[in-house]
C-alpha cells in the first residue's frame, strides 16, 4: 500500500482512475521482476579449469556472459549473484567463497573481478594491443570471420585500458586493412581508406562486408550454372590410327617406286611364213 501512496502522493485528490492505473502499474513492475528472476537463461558451468571440461565454458566467453546478465538484468543484486554462484564449480567456486568469506556484502560485479584475477590473462593492455595489431587474415578465411576475430581481440584491449573506447572504430578500420590479404576489391569496393575519418560502427561494417560476400557468392553461382556454348568439333582419329594410315602411304610409295625401275620387255619378232605371206600379197 505504501508504493501506491508513493505513486499517488502529487495528486492532493486520488481519482478512482488514478488509484487502478497506480495499481497496473505496480503489478507490471512485480511480474516483471518475477519473470526475471525465474525464466532466464542460466549462465554455463565454468569452473576455472584448464583445459576447459566438456560441456563448460572457457573463461572468457564465460565472462562476457556474466556481464552481459549483469548489465541488462534488472533484478536484485542478490538475485545476480545467486546466478553467478550456481553457474560455478571447482577452483571457480572456491574463488568466491573465499570473497564472501571477507566480503559479505560484495556485489556481482566484484566476483567477476576475482574471477578475472584469478583465472585470466595476466597481460597487459600493452601487450594485448601489440597482439591485435598483428592479427593477420587466415588462407581461406572470410572477410567477416576474420573481423569477428578482430573484434573479440580489440574488446580484450579496451577492457585493459590498452585502448580507449573512442578510438576503437578508427582502430578497427586500420588493422582491417593491414590484416586482411585476401580481400582487396571487396576493401576497395567498401573505401575504408576513404572513411578513415568517419570509420563505421562494428555492426555497421560487420554487415557491409557480409552483404558482399552475399553478392559474391551469388555470382559464382550464376558463373557456374552457366556454361558456355561451344561447337562440336568432329572426331579425331586416334593415334595409332594416323600411324597405320602413314604406313600403308609409305608401303604405296615404295611399291610404285619399285615399278618405275623395271625395263620394259621388248616386242617377240614376227613368224617367216607370216612375213613372207605379207610379201606374196603385196
Amino acid at each position: 500500500m505504501s508504493d501506491v501512496q508513493a505513486l499517488l502522493s502529487p495528486f492532493p485528490t486520488s481519482s478512482p482512475e488514478a488509484v487502478i492505473r497506480a495499481v497496473g502499474e505496480l503489478l507490471e513492475k512485480a511480474t516483471k521482476r518475477c519473470n526475471d528472476s525465474t525464466a532466464y537463461k542460466r549462465l554455463r558451468v565454468f569452473s576455472g579449469v584448464v583445459p576447459t571440461p566438456a560441456g563448460e565454458e572457457t573463461m572468457e566467453n564465460w565472462i562476457e556472459q556474466a556481464k552481459l546478465m549483469i548489465a541488462e538484468s534488472d533484478c536484485a543484486e542478490k538475485e545476480k549473484r545467486k546466478r553467478i554462484v550456481e553457474s560455478l564449480k571447482g577452483p571457480a567456486l572456491e574463488i568466491i567463497k573465499a570473497v564472501r568469506l571477507s566480503n559479505g556484502d560484495a556485489r556481482a560485479s566484484e566476483y567477476l573481478v576475482a574471477l578475472e584475477s584469478a583465472f585470466g590473462t595476466s597481460e597487459s593492455g600493452e601487450d594485448l594491443y601489440f597482439a591485435f595489431r598483428l592479427l593477420r587474415q587466415n588462407s581461406g578465411e572470410a572477410l567477416s570471420k576474420f573481423l569477428r576475430r578482430m573484434e573479440t581481440s580489440m574488446t580484450k584491449v579496451v577492457q585493459r585500458g590498452g585502448l580507449q573506447a573512442a578510438q576503437v572504430d578508427r582502430v578497427r578500420i586500420e588493422q582491417l586493412l593491414r590484416g586482411a590479404v585476401e580481400f582487396d576489391m571487396m576493401l576497395m569496393k567498401l573505401r575504408l581508406r576513404e572513411r578513415k575519418g568517419s570509420p563505421p560502427t562494428f555492426l555497421t561494417l560487420l554487415n557491409e562486408i557480409r552483404e558482399q560476400e552475399e553478392n559474391e557468392a551469388a555470382r559464382r553461382k550464376l558463373d557456374a550454372t552457366v556454361k558456355p556454348v561451344s561447337t562440336k568439333a568432329s572426331p579425331q582419329p586416334k593415334l595409332t590410327e594416323v600411324q597405320a594410315l602413314k604406313a600403308e602411304v609409305m608401303e604405296l610409295r615404295a611399291k610404285l617406286e619399285e615399278s618405275r625401275k623395271v625395263p620394259a620387255t621388248p616386242e617377240a619378232p614376227e613368224p617367216k611364213a607370216k612375213k613372207a605371206l605379207e610379201s606374196a600379197e603385196a
